[in-house]
């Protein structure tokens, strides 16, 4: 049972921390939105089925969309934890690729203009997703596992991502493009060379450098890894597509460089599969200090 002395932490569904981490940490979930085909379902109620959903990405011939939560689907989270008399850190996917921020701060106001406590709320702009949100989500975890405040959790969440390294590769450019999330990278797009962009994920997605083979851009991956522990992150984690052994190959190829295994090591799910596609590959890492030089 929820301990109400405790602060919450919500997030949204875009982290792809495995279940057992979120049962573990006591973080309660509120689900983006994934229209294939005609139809639109809640991405939670994908997760289960990654093959069956990745395989009918492949075969569509039309681009996935994705949509935030709305303002009643906040609702429907916060307002039990804050009738419990619970303060609540709700963290979520970049403001910048997506409204969920957004629309996480228009259920406080509801709730601060109805009287249901919502001063209680403290929303945290991640600003990234998938391994890097991960990553900003466990340090606020360890905050709050540790007896810390709202507010100390909270700051502990923009520590992790103040340090936060994030890099993946993708084996094509075309699910960006086609979902509209293409950033900076599409000056990459209608180039003659077959590449394996690496990209970054800061507030948006960002073109980092060009590889050619699938390969190269795993030894690039570990390349930057080697960096980001060299600024001192001590945490990582490891994300694909559709793609486990080359998960596993990464993770291999770091563990010596950070000492010990991953945080955690998933599979992305279908709001931001949608958009890097099968294959993508990625490599997070932060470290939940200070961030160097502070």
């Amino acid at each position: 049972m929820s301990d109400p002395s405790r602060p919450a932490l919500v997030a949204d569904t875009t982290s792809y921390l495995p279940a057992e981490a979120l049962r573990r940490h006591d973080i309660h979930q509120v689900s983006l939105y994934v229209g294939l085909e005609g139809r639109q379902t809640a991405e939670i109620e994908l997760l289960d089925d990654l093959d069956g959903f990745y395989e009918r990405l492949r075969a569509s011939e039309e681009a996935v969309t994705t949509s935030q939560p709305s303002v009643g689907d906040f609702l429907a989270v916060y307002e039990p934890l804050l009738a419990e008399g619970r303060e609540i850190v709700s963290i979520h996917i970049a403001a910048g690729i997506s409204g969920t921020h957004e629309t996480a701060l228009q259920a406080r106001e509801r709730l601060i203009a109805n009287g249901k406590g919502g001063e209680r709320i403290h929303v945290v702009d991640s600003r990234s997703g998938a391994g890097g949100m991960a990553l900003v989500l466990l340090g606020a975890a360890q905050a709050a596992d540790q007896g810390a405040s709202a507010e100390e959790i909270a700051a502990a969440a923009d520590r992790a991502r103040a340090n936060l390294k994030l890099y993946f590769a993708v084996d094509t450019l075309e699910y960006l493009r086609l979902g509209g999330r293409i950033g900076t990278a599409g000056a990459w797009i209608g180039t003659t060379l077959k590449i394996k962009p690496i990209l970054t994920f800061e507030d948006e997605v960002t073109p980092v450098e060009r590889v050619r083979t699938r390969a190269r851009s795993i030894e690039r991956l570990v390349g930057y890894a080697q960096q980001a522990r060299d600024a001192g992150a001590d945490v990582w984690v490891v994300q694909h597509i559709q793609d486990p052994e080359a998960g596993e190959r990464l993770v291999d190829a770091c563990r010596p460089i950070f000492g010990h295994d991953p945080d955690t090591v998933a599979e992305m799910g279908p709001v931001i599969g949608a958009h890097l596609g099968p294959g993508a590959l990625g490599i997070g890492a932060t470290s939940f200090g200070a961030p160097a030089g502070s």
